[in-house]
């Protein structure tokens, strides 16, 4: 009898109306929203590529990601406009109006 290996179950943020009030109240919403961001590229890139984004952050409307990687940076460079819409067509596009890739 083999035993096989059980999938690891992806994060999933789920923010209740309270934690997004309380992120309102005490200024923290792009803070939830660039963990939504985090897991929306966690989905959508392959596993090796996701391990090389260090962070996502959000700052006047400016999403920024850090990446280690120099191929996976310039790529995303390449592909700003791209990305950009992808991030405002799945979370709105009065959230932010630029990307900046570090």
């Amino acid at each position: 009898m083999s035993i096989s290996k059980m999938k690891k179950k992806k994060r999933e943020y789920q923010s209740s109306e309270l934690v997004k009030s309380f992120a309102k109240i005490y200024g923290f919403e792009e803070k939830l929203l660039a963990f939504d961001i985090k897991d929306f590229l966690e989905e959508y890139l392959d596993e090796g590529l996701f391990m090389e984004i260090k962070t996502v952050n959000i700052e006047n409307q400016c999403i920024i990601i850090k990446i280690d990687s120099p191929l996976l940076r310039h790529d995303f460079q390449m592909r700003k406009s791209f990305y950009l819409k992808k991030f405002q067509n799945k979370f709105g596009p009065e959230k932010f109006n630029d990307l900046q890739i570090l």
